[in-house]
């Protein structure tokens, strides 16, 4: 009976939880209005760490985008470099789906990533391999932009798995001048 209780209390605070969360129409009204081809066009720079889930910034990294369409196909090549001297690269490719949605794929995403921009805002969602030690274990990330100006993206994404938080990405993003 025990049992019953606690999964029916964790069941209760997964449906609160998902009620309360933002949506991406909440930001449909917010400026400057995000344009996806063009933000994600040229070369960016990047900035980010990853918190644990307590808070702790366990890794540092920079990032240097270079960023291409051909149509509604994107190209985003990606170039990490870690606070511990460790590389990788993600290539993602983007298919604008609709006027406001787009998925993705890339070598270590699980499936397709599906993105709706709203206003000033691009939430994606999607299934991340990560190398953990000697295993790779599959995350979810939940990941939100939002264009501060034609030059600065703020990015927080939540990490979780089996919905146990398990920390947070955040990364601002410098668009290059031509």
């Amino acid at each position: 009976m025990r049992i019953s209780t606690v999964l029916i209390a964790a069941a209760a605070a997964v449906t609160l939880t998902a009620c309360t969360a933002p949506k991406p129409s909440q930001y449909a009204s917010e400026k400057p209005v995000l344009d996806v081809q063009s933000y994600f066009n040229g070369t960016l720079d990047a900035h980010g760490m990853f918190q644990d889930r307590f808070g702790k910034v366990v890794k540092r990294f920079v990032v240097v985008m270079r960023c291409s369409w051909n149509g509604d196909v994107g190209t985003l090549d990606e170039d990490f470099v870690y606070s511990d001297g460790t590389r990788q690269k993600r290539v993602w490719t983007l298919q604008k789906t609709g006027p406001a949605t787009f998925t993705a794929t890339a070598p270590d995403v699980v499936g397709t990533a599906e993105g709706i921009v709203s206003g000033n805002s691009l939430r994606w969602r999607y299934v991340l391999s990560l190398p953990v030690g000697e295993r790779v274990i599959d995350v979810n990330m939940d990941d939100w932009m939002f264009l501060i100006d034609d030059k600065v993206m703020l990015n927080r994404t939540a990490m979780s798995k089996l919905g146990v938080d398990l920390g947070n990405v955040t990364l601002s993003f410098t668009k290059r001048s031509p």
